[in-house]
């Protein structure tokens, strides 16, 4: 079993609050997370597929295809978008990191088969050097 990975980069803003809560409820659990005025994150996106080399190619995947893949249905979405207003797939839901991966996994584990016969192994997403959900389905 081979496990290769491909990374990608996006800009979005977000703000984590809980409209069931008060103002100060919001701001004790979610601290500056929750300005009323959003913030903003440098997000990394590493996908990580796994499977055998195809005899012709050497390739577990095309990374063109799958870089291509994550372009359309991903960065293209989010970059530069409000995650909480723009972001149709994220409606609805507290647009957090953890949530973000679920809905990453969800939308490339759909489309993979399109382009290669490899399986999602990883989703993982950095929200700053050191905040980073690591995603495996299920």
């Amino acid at each position: 079993m081979i496990y290769i990975s491909r990374q990608e980069h996006f800009n979005a803003a977000h703000k984590l609050y809980n409209p069931k809560w008060s103002e100060e409820r919001n701001r004790e659990v979610f601290g500056p997370c929750a300005n009323t005025n959003w913030h903003g994150h440098n997000y990394d996106l590493i996908v990580t597929v796994k499977g055998e080399p195809d005899p012709e190619t050497g390739f577990v995947v095309d990374l063109k295809a799958l870089s291509d893949l994550l372009r359309v249905h991903i960065t293209d979405q989010v970059d530069h978008k409000n995650l909480n207003l723009d972001v149709p797939f994220m409606a609805g839901q507290m647009a957090s990191t953890e949530n973000l991966a679920v809905a990453f996994w969800q939308i490339i584990e759909r489309e993979l088969p399109a382009i290669t016969g490899a399986k999602l192994h990883c989703v993982k997403l950095y929200e700053t050097p050191r905040n980073f959900v690591e995603y495996y389905g299920g």
